[in-house]
């Protein structure tokens, strides 16, 4: 074994090395003549750095070509680049390093760990972008995902390798809710992505919302806001590549995105910068290209599942902007978030009515279907007539429907309702949602 390798590493020794020059900077490009490179590519710029003194290598990636010109974007920022370095093509796409000894550590986009540590050799190398498995070898989703939040479990069942999205205005408790799932799910591990958020957000989130239990069976992949765009997308590819090998490794994986819409963002940002055309609400082409080869990747295989959960920002809470609209037609259901439950002191702030478990017909028993249906009934009644019954106008015994509505929406509610340190299985809460349709039939 240790011959072969050998030779397998001989053999990948690069014995020609093709190198180009930096013609020009504009913005968040790079353009140099040469090296001969493919799209995806790794090159590393040469720079002299005046703050540390020495040669550094800048690493960034070929994005398209302009001219007979190389364009590239840097993973850092363009700081001691000048016309004339010298650009090296590394001859592959970005790999990161991959193993248990991820679990429990916060790393880069990189698959670098943030506090400096080091990671141990004989680790795996894999790309961070991956074709999507083929539809063929998926095994259907018959299995229960259990997620310790009452309001899910019960009325928003979800399955192993069952893809939702979280959609929801800045500050209506998605991270909260994140946490609740890392901390309450029976997976066997978490791959949390962390993209484009505040500096000050992903220690908060680690130590508030995961906690010590949480971390302990988690990897978190973090890239804040002021990363480059390009880092920012390739957090969640770098998420998702690890998320895939723990999947091949036969594990029920959870993966959890804060935010897809921040990294459809930073997708825009680099097609804006090689000269897309803005197409919908400023977003370019590439980014609705980008959304279903990222999130198609998760789901099921021969061999285990992930999970996904991507939470998405919704403009002013509009649920119909072209990020929410494409992702809610790509994902398995969806759950919503709505700010006026939330502003009542309601959390999570579900809005049951809003949201939908596509699969959950197929996981959930007779019983418990039934049982999340006639919640669905009583709640929607309740809906409908509630403007008549906060200004008096509804007079008790007009309608069976609506009494009942009004008698059970209290006990709906308090269902609902669930502490963020409280842990609910999914049989306790299907047993508790059976016995209250049950009073509701009464």
């Amino acid at each position: 074994m240790r011959a072969a390798e050998l030779i397998q590493h001989i053999q990948s020794i690069k014995t020609v090395r093709h190198f180009g020059k930096v013609k020009r900077v504009i913005g968040l490009m790079i353009e140099s003549q040469g090296p001969e490179s493919s799209i995806g590519e790794v090159c590393y710029i040469h720079v002299h750095s005046s703050s540390r003194k020495q040669t550094v290598q800048i690493k960034a990636e070929v994005v398209g070509f302009k001219d007979e010109m190389v364009v590239l974007m840097p993973f850092t920022h363009v700081q001691d680049i000048a016309p004339g370095s010298i650009v090296e093509a590394s001859g592959a796409p970005l790999e990161i390093r991959v193993g248990e000894a991820l679990i429990g550590r916060i790393v880069d986009p990189l698959g670098q760990p943030i506090d400096d540590s080091v990671l141990p050799a004989g680790m795996k190398q894999v790309p961070t972008e991956k074709e999507p498995p083929n539809p063929l070898s998926r095994p259907p989703i018959n299995e229960v995902m259990e997620v310790g939040v009452k309001a899910i479990d019960g009325m928003l069942t979800v399955g192993k390798g069952q893809r939702i999205g979280i959609f929801a205005g800045s500050g209506v408790g998605k991270s909260t809710l994140l946490g609740m799932i890392a901390r309450n799910t029976e997976a066997d591990l978490n791959v949390i992505a962390l993209i484009g958020e505040r500096g000050r957000e992903v220690r908060e989130f680690i130590e508030r919302d995961l906690g010590p239990e949480g971390v302990k069976k988690s990897i978190i992949i973090a890239a804040t806001s002021d990363q480059p765009a390009l880092m920012r997308i390739k957090g969640a590819l770098t998420a998702t590549a690890i998320a895939e090998y723990f999947r091949d490794k036969g594990l029920n994986v959870m993966l959890m995105m804060d935010s897809v819409t921040r990294v459809a963002m930073a997708q825009r940002e680099i097609g804006l910068a090689v000269g897309e055309p803005p197409a919908t609400k400023g977003y370019t082409p590439s980014v609705f290209g980008l959304l279903p080869k990222l999130l198609e990747r998760t789901g099921t295989n021969e061999n285990g599942s992930i999970t996904a959960f991507y939470t998405v920002l919704v403009d002013g809470d509009d649920m119909n902007e072209p990020i929410a609209d494409t992702v809610r037609g790509i994902l398995d259901g969806h759950i919503v978030l709505d700010r006026s439950i939330a502003n009542k002191g309601h959390y999570p702030a579900i809005n049951v009515l809003k949201s939908v478990s596509r699969l959950m017909n197929h996981l959930a028993d007779q019983p418990h279907l039934k049982a999340a249906e006639k919640m669905r009934e009583l709640m929607s009644t309740y809906e409908q007539a509630e403007d008549l019954i906060n200004i008096g106008a509804y007079k008790r015994g007009s309608s069976a429907d609506i009494d009942q509505a009004i008698q059970y929406q209290p006990m709906i509610k308090q269902f609902l309702k669930q502490p963020t340190d409280v842990k609910v299985p999914l049989a306790e809460s299907a047993r508790l949602l059976v016995q209250l349709s049950e009073k509701g039939e009464g």
